[in-house]
């Protein structure tokens, strides 16, 4: 598995392109799905990142349900899933966390960087 390869599951193409260009400059090879089915078909189909970025408000398959479905994968289970939501109420980061999401980042308190950086913070102390 390449541990710069990210997979981004976000409906918002400004902020798709905002994360998509932070990622791809610091090295990272980015895969985007703009919604939750889409990134499950990206799986299915033999995408394997090292991390998962996963918007939780998305059309067809919101963040909850698709983390569900990843966590029932047994190829993929393992990967670590970081939500990236404006969805700051304590019972959706509960949950979320109780899915088996590595992390919660609300997107209006990081930049970018500061996501990037997360990332790989996480990807290091999984090795």
């Amino acid at each position: 598995m390449d541990n710069k390869k990210v997979l981004i599951i976000e409906d918002d193409s400004f902020l798709s392109d905002m994360y998509k260009t932070k990622f791809s400059s610091d090295g990272f090879d980015v895969t985007m799905a703009d919604d939750g089915e889409t990134g499950i078909k990206l799986l299915k189909e033999g995408l394997r990142p090292a991390i998962i970025l996963l918007d939780i408000v998305m059309p067809k398959l919101d963040g909850i349900e698709t983390l569900t479905v990843i966590k029932k994968m047994d190829d993929v289970k393992n990967i670590p899933v970081i939500m990236l939501t404006n969805l700051g109420q304590k019972e959706e980061i509960d949950r979320a966390m109780a899915l088996g999401a590595a992390s919660y980042l609300i997107k209006a308190n990081y930049t970018p960087s500061e996501v990037v950086k997360k990332v790989s913070d996480t990807l290091e102390n999984k090795n």
